[in-house]
């Protein structure tokens, strides 16, 4: 895996770059009964109310169903090929199970095709199995990890990131995630092992304005260029002050650091907050 950096032939290739990945089978199409249209909401709420200023449809693409409860237990599954999923930053494998069923999972690092992969209790500690936290032995990397036993994996699922089972204490284990957090997952959760593949993802220059429209994003245009009409920052001659305390919303809410989160029950599973 290498990024490539584009000629400057264009303006839009002048700080472009590319992800070669070379474990991706580019030729084959997604599994078609692992497949949804994807139905773009254009950052609106289930009312047709816009929500989201920023965002856009782009490019036109189908939903991949993966596979986060691995919930099939007790039989191996072999990686068929490594994907490109348009969805998400991680590249996801194709499983064909001896029995013949197909799924797709994240790909972790280190998974190629040819590997034979479980879920249970009978798997072994090795990349790409899952298996519960009790099952585990303490200092393992691992990733979608579960919060509620049989909810499936919610936790570490983007290209790079992977947690740490630190301890195992009573019904629950001590879990480091990607932030740093120290957080409390029950023991009956399920995490597939490893860390999740395409590393470099972060790391790709997206050179210019339409391939961002592609992907999703409108321009984001900032409150202090604005008019005072438009944006509590707006006005003022030349670069000026946003002239009051705190940042606000263009609807006059404080943003940056103020505090929205309520008083929710999962605060009592955290045992070290990532912020001091």
């Amino acid at each position: 895996m290498a990024i490539r950096k584009l000629k400057a032939i264009t303006n839009g290739t002048r700080h472009m770059s590319r992800l070669v990945n070379e474990e991706i089978d580019k030729n084959k199409r997604p599994e078609k009964s692992l497949t949804v249209p994807l139905k773009a909401s254009y950052g609106r709420d289930n009312y047709g109310h816009r929500t989201g200023r920023n965002k856009q449809k782009g490019h036109k693409r189908l939903y991949r169903i993966i596979d986060f409860k691995r919930n099939k237990l007790d039989i191996p599954a072999k990686v068929v090929s490594i994907e490109y999923d348009p969805n998400r930053t991680a590249n996801i494998a194709l499983l064909v199970y001896t029995d013949g069923e197909k799924r797709y999972i994240l790909a972790p690092k280190g998974l190629k095709v040819g590997n034979v992969v479980m879920a249970g209790e009978k798997a072994e500690i090795k990349v790409g199995n899952a298996l519960k936290l009790k099952d585990m032995p303490v200092g393992t990397q691992i990733h979608n990890i579960e919060l509620q036993p049989g909810r499936g994996g919610q936790i570490a699922r983007s290209a790079g990131v992977a947690a740490r089972l630190v301890a195992k204490e009573g019904t629950y284990c001590h879990v480091e995630m990607p932030s740093g957090e120290l957080r409390l997952v029950h023991r009956e959760c399920m995490a597939t092992i490893g860390e999740v593949g395409n590393s470099e993802h972060a790391l790709v220059s997206i050179g210019k304005a339409g391939r961002a429209r592609h992907m999703g994003r409108r321009p984001h245009v900032r409150g202090s260029v604005m008019n005072p009409v438009d944006h509590p920052h707006g006005g003022g001659e030349g670069r000026a002050p946003i002239g009051r305390k705190s940042p606000v919303t263009p609807w006059g809410k404080p943003t940056l650091g103020y505090k929205t989160r309520g008083k929710k029950q999962s605060d009592k599973f955290i045992v070290r907050r990532r912020k001091k």
